[in-house]
């Protein structure tokens, strides 16, 4: 059996994934910037693209979204399929690639996730079974 380059883990992406898919979150946070969308769902939208994950193929990128502090709403994400035409075309004039990729949108749930956990983390029957911390002025006297 041979062995994988640079000893990736299995299923871990490879640095071109990540070259790549950090190139098209580029591309597509300057389309998102310029706003140039005949779509009114779209035209004034402000959406940020904070993580694109692509497929080992890089044929399908999967970019999540945030609504700069709010959650991006439905409507916006139907108007971001139907105007996938036009996105896929402009990340394939912006990264060299030997095919345009298909995009898919996902919100961006990270923050999310982080507030839950300090919130649980926080919690009075969680903290009791965490390790106490000294902090510099427990060891400097």
């Amino acid at each position: 059996m041979a062995k994988r380059q640079h000893d990736t883990p299995p299923g871990a992406p490879t640095q071109r994934q990540l070259r790549v898919a950090e190139e098209v979150r580029h591309a597509l946070a300057a389309i998102f910037e310029r706003g140039d969308f005949r779509d009114p769902e779209l035209a004034n939208a402000r959406i940020t693209v904070t993580e694109v994950r692509a497929s080992p193929d890089l044929k399908h990128m999967t970019a999540f979204i945030s609504g700069l502090g709010r959650d991006v709403p439905k409507e916006q994400f139907v108007a971001l399929r139907r105007a996938n035409a036009f996105l896929r075309g402009q990340v394939a004039k912006s990264v060299r690639l030997k095919f345009a990729p298909d995009l898919h949108f996902q919100p961006d749930n990270a923050l999310d996730y982080a507030m839950r956990m300090d919130e649980l983390m926080k919690r009075p029957e969680v903290m009791r079974d965490l390790p106490v911390e000294k902090s510099d002025k427990d060891e400097a006297g």
